[in-house]
């Protein structure tokens, strides 16, 4: 049956490739793609000349690229005698792992195009021992082609949104035999497990992992703006035209609240002088983390220096998320739910989708569609004790329901590594 299967996904991925694949190079052509690129994913770059101990890790874009950081270290201090290697799907995961990985992993490159002459060289030239997806990437060649190969194939922090999960169950019959070439699919929840079940995935290969994202540590938070009995406001990796917003939503909230406080935290300090001149239409006291101002004698301290957003979160009552308000995509609020600081953000949240699905549901994270329903929130919150202090125990639980993903993993790699 496995043969026949692999029969006829090749024809089917061969042929598919030679009918769009130039459609799909006179269009990247046109736009400017690079030519090498194209190259790598069809399997046609340099051998890095690995011998047989090879773990592979595969992220489509910049959000599984960022998940998997705690993961690629601990992997590398595990198994010191493996190279580790990481793949991306998209130009931007790409440059992304390239900018945080170069001095972990020893090779970074494009999974190849679906399609058996292009798995095949990647398989040869890369040779892994272990490929793990993160989250929910199905390639049906690259797994009939790790299957032939006997090389084990997990999804890690598997995940099925309630769109993709209506489309999985009507085309079922395509994806169940798809799923049983992965050897395990572990899962960020129960729901994810039930849902890759109900598509066809055998249960004794479905597990539960929960969330790696949640994998983060605390930095120690030493740092004091002598907020005293003042609530804070703070308003984190802010962007262009977001300023404009926090700030106006603040005055606002200030008549009603006149013991809030708020840190104003850029993403780009370039932003500075447009912060600035908003600031300027305003009555307020402002101070600046960089000359050691603090809530002493000012409403306001914009946090001007680097590496002390996280600290800040720690010393906070609210967080508003920045990169939510425009087409950033958002930043993560783990760095201040970890801190039991309710956060709240704008619609746009692309980055961290599935880490804002499971704290909204927990009752830690607000995502807003508009500056009114920010200021909406944000009030209620501070005038509801009982609310406030309802959203801080969410924030604390959800992160000790998510806790153990990165010890699963390496162990679950361990085991697969000895039975292969």
């Amino acid at each position: 049956m496995f043969n026949i299967l692999s029969f006829i996904y090749d024809i089917l991925a061969t042929v598919c490739f030679i009918i769009f694949y130039p459609f799909v190079a006179i269009s990247r052509l046109h736009t400017g793609k690079d030519k090498n690129t194209r190259l790598t994913k069809l399997g046609l770059f340099d051998n890095p000349d690995f011998n047989d101990n090879v773990i592979m890790f595969h992220a489509v874009s910049v959000g599984e690229v960022l998940s998997l950081e705690k993961l690629l270290k601990k992997t590398k201090e595990s198994y010191s005698n493996y190279k580790i290697v990481l793949t991306t799907g998209t130009k931007t995961g790409q440059e992304l792992a390239h900018k945080k990985y170069s001095n972990i992993v020893d090779f970074i490159t494009y999974l190849p195009f679906d399609f058996p002459f292009a798995v095949n060289n990647f398989l040869n030239r890369i040779n892994p021992s272990i490929v793990l997806i993160a989250e929910t990437e199905l390639w049906p060649d690259f797994a009939i082609h790790c299957k032939k190969r006997k090389i084990p194939l997990i999804i890690i922090n598997g995940r099925i949104s309630d769109s993709s999960y209506k489309s999985y169950k009507l085309l079922k019959p395509f994806f169940k035999p798809i799923l049983n070439l992965y050897t395990k699919i572990y899962t960020q929840s129960e729901l994810d497990k039930e849902r890759f079940i109900n598509i066809g995935n055998a249960p004794e290969n479905t597990e539960v992992m929960k969330n790696l994202k949640f994998d983060v540590d605390k930095t120690p938070a030493d740092i004091d703006l002598k907020s005293g009995s003042n609530r804070t406001l703070i308003a984190g990796s802010t962007h262009s035209g977001e300023n404009e917003i926090v700030i106006k939503t603040y005055s606002k909230l200030k008549q009603k609240h006149p013991d809030l406080k708020l840190i104003i935290a850029p993403r780009h300090m370039e932003r500075l002088p447009e912060i600035n001149k908003i600031l300027s239409e305003y009555n307020f006291n402002v101070g600046y983390r960089s000359k050691n101002d603090d809530f002493l004698s000012n409403d306001i301290v914009i946090l001007d220096t680097l590496g002390e957003l996280k600290k800040c979160y720690a010393i906070c009552d609210i967080a508003f998320i920045g990169g939510s308000f425009n087409k950033t995509g958002g930043h993560n609020p783990l760095e201040a739910t970890i801190y039991n600081v309710p956060t709240i953000s704008g619609p746009s949240i692309k980055n961290f989708r599935d880490i804002y699905g499971i704290l909204t549901r927990a009752g830690a994270s607000t995502v807003v569609k508009n500056e009114t329903e920010f200021f909406i929130k944000t009030d209620k919150l501070l005038s509801d004790k009982n609310l406030l202090e309802k959203e801080i125990n969410n924030c604390k639980t959800v992160f000790d329901d998510q806790k153990g993903a990165l010890d699963f993993v390496i162990n679950k790699i361990n085991e697969l590594l000895n039975h292969t």
